[in-house]
């Protein structure tokens, strides 16, 4: 604690990093590890191209691996973007609904599966139900509390409990940052290269 009785920077980061790794070591049976399935899908799709989806913070979250996919010298995507071309067989869809589904990300599912296009759906709800997990090829489970979570107290030695879907977003951001050190070798890209795509207007 500092001495105005708030917990102290470090401490507050030592704690929420602590309840993002505690998301990748969750027990996840049946379904493989997130990481497994996002390395295996975007390699099979590397001859293809790969658009990603999702709504909110989540939506963002998934902007930041798309720029990460284009610097891995990928053809990737935003759905929504103008520039943005037509999905169709042998592309990827990367889509994102924490809760399961939303009514937006649903609709984009269906209209990418039934383009011939494959589907890979990151959610903490996989057996939810939704449009979005009937379309799905593949599921990236990420065991973490979303938005449609009731918000539990965290243990008493927890001063910390992220907000809303603060974990599951932030489990995103990790989970994208470990697939690109996996694709890296897979793709056989140096950080060389990836800097070489980086965009120079800014």
């Amino acid at each position: 604690m500092s001495g105005d009785g708030h917990i102290s920077a470090a401490a507050m980061a030592a704690q929420i990093c602590d309840q993002i790794r505690s998301v990748f070591s969750s027990p996840h049976p049946p379904l493989p590890p997130a990481l497994d399935v996002l390395v295996a899908e975007v390699s099979a799709a590397a001859n293809g191209r790969v658009f990603v989806h999702g709504v909110g913070r989540e939506g963002l979250m998934m902007k930041t691996l798309c720029m990460r996919l284009f610097h891995l010298g990928l053809p990737a995507h935003v759905v929504g973007d103008v520039t943005t071309p037509p999905i169709s067989p042998g592309d990827l869809l990367l889509a994102s609904a924490g809760p399961g589904g939303f009514s937006t990300v649903d609709a984009i599912c269906e209209v990418a599966k039934s383009a011939g296009a494959r589907v890979v759906l990151l959610t903490a709800r996989p057996g939810s139900g939704s449009g979005a997990s009937r379309c799905a090829d593949a599921v990236a489970y990420i065991p973490a509390q979303t938005m449609a979570d009731e918000e539990e107290g965290g243990a008493p030695s927890q001063a910390v409990r992220l907000p809303m879907g603060s974990l599951y977003e932030g489990a995103m951001y990790v989970l994208f940052e470990m697939a690109v050190l996996r694709l890296t070798e897979a793709l056989k890209q140096t950080p060389a290269q990836l800097r070489s795509r980086h965009t120079n207007l800014e």
